[in-house]
């Protein structure tokens, strides 16, 4: 069909200018809200466990022998309040896993009542540094103690101090099933001098679990092998572990609900650990 000059010309209509605008700022916001539910729904899940890839198993392989070579390191243990006789304890320590031995500054906090104190652990047992004896002075009749030079906060200042005292200021026990003493010993067990066989580890049940970040840097976080040859026991031991199989935390389950926290906090520390304290030099 053609059109003269004179004829009318059909024409189609456009809506108004703010009209078009208003309808694209419509479905920008809707397309947005959607991507927001969407976030929100699966963002809220926990991801679901499943089993170690062979590179997690060789990562998770190396986390014992790297704590090992990363020693003298220095370790920070937490433990939670447990029943109605503890209150809060951290130890801060240097482990040396070259001759098993680890020594540290413990602070244990139970409402308005701090103590800290000194101790050092090896595979035998744990050992507390005595206070000071008390020394004649004050008032008549009294005898007080001489006061501490300074306090001691740090895993350095604790091993500065522990050269300095005498195998008499140290009390010698054997370890007993307390939850410090366990979360103690786990900090000397998780270092070994070779990698462990990462096909025999996968096959134990470890588990990956989630990816975390702790102080900037991204961490995929293990459960520990089957405790015994039923996939029902569950592993008390979670690992925190680094692309190149570094351990950086692990927690471990002390009684129903509650966990041990260690920290792998510094590696290769300038100080070593001093010789047993409660030997006799």
């Amino acid at each position: 069909m053609r059109f003269s000059p004179d004829s009318p010309r059909p024409t189609h209509e456009r809506p108004p200018r703010s009209r078009r605008a208003a309808a694209g700022a419509t479905a920008i916001a809707a397309g947005a809200l959607t991507v927001l539910l969407l976030l929100l729904s699966s963002g809220g899940e926990d991801p679901t466990p499943r089993a170690l890839s062979a590179d997690e198993a060789r990562r998770m392989a190396l986390a014992r022998f790297r704590a090992y070579e990363a020693s003298p390191a220095e370790v920070t243990v937490r433990l939670p309040p447990v029943g109605e006789e503890t209150g809060t304890v951290t130890v801060r320590a240097v482990v040396d896993h070259r001759v098993r031995r680890a020594v540290g500054a413990y602070e244990m906090v139970d409402g308005a009542r701090t103590l800290r104190g000194l101790l050092s652990w090896d595979p035998g047992g744990v050992a507390m540094a005595r206070p000071p004896a008390p020394v004649p002075g004050g008032a008549p009749g009294r005898r007080t103690r001489p006061p501490e030079r300074d306090a001691v906060t740090t895993a350095a200042q604790a091993v500065r101090r522990a050269r300095t005292l005498k195998s008499g200021r140290w009390a010698r026990r054997p370890y007993s099933t307390s939850p410090l003493d366990r979360a103690l010993r786990l900090v000397l067990s998780v270092a070994a001098d070779r990698p462990d066989d990462a096909r025999r580890l996968a096959r134990s049940g470890p588990l990956w679990l989630r990816e975390e970040d702790l102080d900037g840097h991204g961490y995929d976080v293990f459960s520990g092998p089957h405790p015994t040859a039923s996939p029902a026991d569950t592993s008390p031991l979670t690992y925190w572990i680094g692309t190149g199989g570094d351990l950086r935390r692990i927690t471990a389950r002390v009684t129903p609900g509650h966990y041990a926290t260690v920290d792998f906090v510094a590696a290769r520390v300038p100080t070593g650990v001093p010789g047993t304290p409660w030997e006799k030099k």
